[in-house]
């Protein structure tokens, strides 16, 4: 396999760990619109119908995400630096498009159990505030 190929699995940049995270999410959502729309079907909710709206909305964006990712992958050194910027922005847009889902999965997990909604609301919010602070020491 060339240098210049594409393969995911061996690169380590925090744009492939960013790709890692977007795949998660891409899979977690797949499933849980899968299995909770299965079980919408059978027992309708409002809630579980707002919180699959919303995961479903945000799917799209994790496809282009993905599509561009690969894009600036594969003609990295043929794109031009305007270009790149413009790509890179549509990225991070969709990366935030698809970071929505979280209140999706959110809302479903009230819908399930308020104690695990406040629980994981709570213990998401402390994760992230660890990782900024985490991110403010190595400076």
């Amino acid at each position: 396999m060339s240098q210049d190929s594409v393969n995911v699995e061996s690169r380590t940049s925090s744009q492939d760990k960013r790709w890692t995270i977007m795949a998660a999410l891409l899979g977690t959502n797949t499933a849980l619109l899968l299995f909770q729309g299965i079980e919408q079907s059978k027992d309708p909710n409002d809630t579980r119908e707002i919180a699959l709206t919303i995961i479903a909305a945000t799917i799209p964006f994790q496809g282009i995400y993905f599509l561009i990712y690969t894009f600036l992958l594969e003609n990295k050194l043929t794109l031009n630096d305007t270009m790149k910027s413009k790509l890179n922005n549509a990225n991070a847009l969709c990366q935030v498009m698809a970071y929505i889902s979280i209140v999706g999965i959110i809302l479903l997990w009230y819908d399930m159990s308020k104690m695990v909604g406040i629980a994981f609301t709570l213990s998401g919010l402390l994760a992230m505030a660890l990782v900024r602070y985490a991110m403010m020491q190595a400076d």
